[in-house]
């Protein structure tokens, strides 16, 4: 059996992986990364990236389809047709040029990877099963990054008709009848892109709204185009399983039952820690839940060990995951750091786009803040006129004694491109005026953040 011996072991290379991994080479910290598939991680191969890429073709398609039927523009063209086969091979040929920028990434950070499944034998030493053997790793620091995978449910087990987002972002026909479990964020960016691409989807939400974190404001842009693309939306509805054959789907609501037609059943009821398989029970640590416990500078109860990323629960994303990497890498390499969480944003890839920073109003008033709010709507941007957006708006939420800004929530086109702006002007500590006295660029998006903040302070100039 080869063995290995190091200061720093990370046993995952998603983006909080690969990015602790890069960052302590970086700092001459000698480190081995182990990966059972390809560096990248869900987000990198079958996540953010690959979802995006299938979001821009439906978008593209659509498009082109309005065009079809008549433009405003001027702009006329013949009905498309999409080849969904030929754009996943484009995606996928994103995601080669990725996976081969990161193994280069680690190289370059002098950094050694080793593929294959890891698990421990305590908590300095993993086993790693290659292709090749069988190699046993020591190490001073381990770090736990393995991820997470969707939850099933047990009366829809992934297989045949019934996919995972995985599974979705990989079909090469579009299905002609789709249904969605789980009106979340994955459920709906999926959901909508396969609406554009000619689908008909009906999605089915246990709770009494679909995106039942975000406000009624925000979702209210996002169930109006959905229902322009013919979406149906069931909600306070329980998925029941598959009618017969992995084939159509049986639902119920108020004790009625219902067939959905569906050629494919979507789960996406969320995602739980990927811990099975890597050996963790020979480990005692603490337990939030089903994650990983953690401190604020990623440590768990075993002196040594860390974890960062879906392993240690909400919110799952993958640049508080890289954050929360980069951090632990530093720590290792005895710098001095901790994680502050004061502000992640999150962005929800639907049409529109939704994107937060910080509290919502509502949330703010539960913590006990008397607060000022604004809201400039993109009716009233120059920008999103000339660009056919004007659906939406952007918040903001201001202490009204300091006009401390303490949350930003926008609903539209491209409010995603604004997020970084919100949580750093959070991060900041910026107040309104600091808002609403940074000349932004005209005609831009991020107008309508200016207006917001002025509005808030009770002068806003375009409404």
């Amino acid at each position: 059996m080869k063995e290995i011996n190091c200061k720093l072991l990370v046993i995952g290379a998603g983006p909080g992986g690969y990015v602790c991994a890069i960052r302590a080479g970086q700092l001459g910290v000698d480190t081995v990364i182990v990966e059972a598939g390809k560096p990248g991680g869900t987000c990198l191969n079958v996540g953010c990236i690959p979802s995006k890429a299938l979001i821009h073709v439906a978008d593209e398609f659509e498009k082109i389809s309005a065009f079809s039927a008549g433009s405003p523009l001027g702009i006329k063209v013949g009905r498309p047709t999409i080849d969904l086969g030929a754009a996943v091979t484009w995606k996928d040929g994103i995601v080669a040029r990725l996976n081969s920028g990161v193994q280069g990434l680690l190289r370059k950070a002098k950094v050694k990877i080793v593929i294959g499944t890891a698990k421990f034998r305590d908590g300095k030493s993993v086993e790693v099963t290659t292709e090749t053997g069988t190699q046993l790793i020591y190490a001073q620091h381990v770090v736990v990054a393995t991820g997470s995978v969707p939850v099933e449910v047990s009366t829809l087990p992934f297989g045949g008709a019934i996919l995972s987002s995985t599974e979705a972002l990989a079909l090469t026909k579009v299905p002609a009848h789709l249904a969605v479990i789980g009106g979340g964020y994955i459920g709906l960016e999926l959901g909508t892109a396969f609406a554009k691409l000619g689908s008909r989807v009906t999605i089915v939400e246990a709770m009494q709204k679909i995106l039942p974190q975000y406000d009624a404001d925000l979702t209210k842009p996002l169930v109006s185009k959905l229902e322009r693309l013919g979406v149906r939306i069931l909600t306070e509805t329980m998925a029941k399983g598959p009618a017969g054959e992995d084939k159509d789907l049986v639902v119920e609501k108020d004790g009625t039952e219902e067939t959905i037609k569906a050629d494919k059943i979507l789960v996406t009821v969320g995602r739980r820690a990927r811990l099975e398989g890597c050996g963790l029970e020979e480990l005692d640590l603490e337990m939030n839940g089903r994650f990983i416990r953690i401190d604020d500078q990623c440590r768990t109860s075993m002196r040594g060990v860390y974890a960062i990323g879906d392993v240690t629960g909400d919110p799952m994303l993958a640049h508080r995951a890289t954050a929360q990497g980069e951090m632990v890498a530093e720590i290792v390499a005895g710098k001095r750091r901790t994680w502050d969480k004061r502000c992640i944003p999150a962005v929800c890839f639907t049409d529109p786009e939704i994107a937060t920073a910080g509290l919502s109003p509502d949330e703010a008033r539960a913590s006990g803040l008397d607060v000022k709010v604004g809201q400039f709507p993109f009716l009233a941007n120059g920008r999103s006129m000339t660009m056919q957006a004007e659906e939406g708006f952007v918040r903001v939420v201001s202490r009204a004694d300091s006009h401390l800004i303490v949350g930003i929530q926008a609903v539209g086109a491209g409010v995603s491109e604004l997020s970084s702006s919100f949580a750093q002007a959070i991060e900041n500590c910026a107040r309104l005026e600091d808002i609403a006295g940074t000349i932004h660029a005209h005609p831009t998006r991020s107008e309508a953040f200016q207006e917001a903040a002025m509005k808030a302070l009770g002068h806003a100039l375009h409404s």
